[in-house]
């Protein structure tokens, strides 16, 4: 899943592709280094970040995601808003990438489940404002599972069909770089729930204050966390640097199947 960031201020590449004529072309190149998904976002879920209108939103998102309809296997928009899910999923969108798991928006259940569309639900503490104001677990990976068990429930309840439903255990958003590790060992457990585990480490601030890398130097990182994920059990990497992360999984996967 290549990331197609449509904001000023994502926390790695804000601004370069707010033009959305930047946006789409380089939505092209990762479908082109590889990328099966395309996630189109119009509004930064990174820490401290402010909310983002839903016209605002919806202006920035609905035309890179028109355009890039049909370029990848499938195109996820990466919001919370059903106003805004709604006309992604008209331009060309499948799939809805909901960092709230639904809890942000009382229409967003009853549209993917109507318009039949594929659902992430991740798991985060507060908000992006308030998210990393000493986020705290006793035991940070049945938490999450428990939280992804409910949400999972919650959104088969509402019409959503499970076979559509991944789950992301949202690494960075609501955790200490202690948390993060402990959940990226705990993948196995994850998945124990019975659906495709969403993963996104990629260029995160966690992976800087391992080794005090700048955000756009976290290429080894990036691959080292991804590649433990996927041999543990994820099954969707979320990426910036799709080139070189498909080439990373290209060997791996040769490497266990040789």
């Amino acid at each position: 899943m290549g990331v197609v960031n449509v904001t000023p201020d994502s926390f790695s590449d804000g601004g370069l592709y707010l033009d959305p004529a930047a946006a789409i072309a380089h939505g092209q190149e990762l479908a082109a280094q590889g990328a099966a998904i395309l996630d189109v976002g119009g509004e930064s879920t990174r820490p401290g970040a402010a909310p983002v209108a839903a016209d605002e939103e919806l202006r920035r998102v609905e035309p890179v995601v028109a355009a890039l309809a049909g370029v990848a296997e499938a195109i996820s928009v990466d919001t919370s808003k059903a106003t805004v899910a709604e006309a992604a999923l008209d331009a060309g969108a499948s799939i809805v990438n909901d960092v709230t798991a639904l809890r942000g928006d009382p229409d967003m259940a009853a549209l993917v489940a109507d318009r039949g569309a594929g659902l992430v639900l991740m798991h985060m503490a507060g908000d992006p404002r308030t998210m990393q104001v000493n986020p705290s677990y006793e035991d940070v990976v049945a938490e999450v599972r428990d939280f992804l068990a409910a949400r999972l429930e919650a959104a088969v309840a509402a019409g959503v069909e499970e076979s559509r439903i991944w789950l992301d255990p949202g690494i960075g958003f609501g955790k200490t770089d202690r948390h993060n590790f402990e959940l990226l060992r705990g993948i196995p457990e994850l998945a124990t729930l019975g659906r495709p585990i969403l993963l996104g480490t990629s260029r995160k601030s966690f992976i800087g204050r391992a080794d005090g890398s700048a955000a756009d130097d976290r290429l080894g990182g990036t691959i080292a966390t991804s590649i433990l994920a996927a041999t543990a059990g994820a099954s969707i990497l979320r990426v910036h640097d799709v080139r070189e992360m498909s080439q990373a999984m290209s060997v791996v996967s040769a490497i266990l199947a040789a």
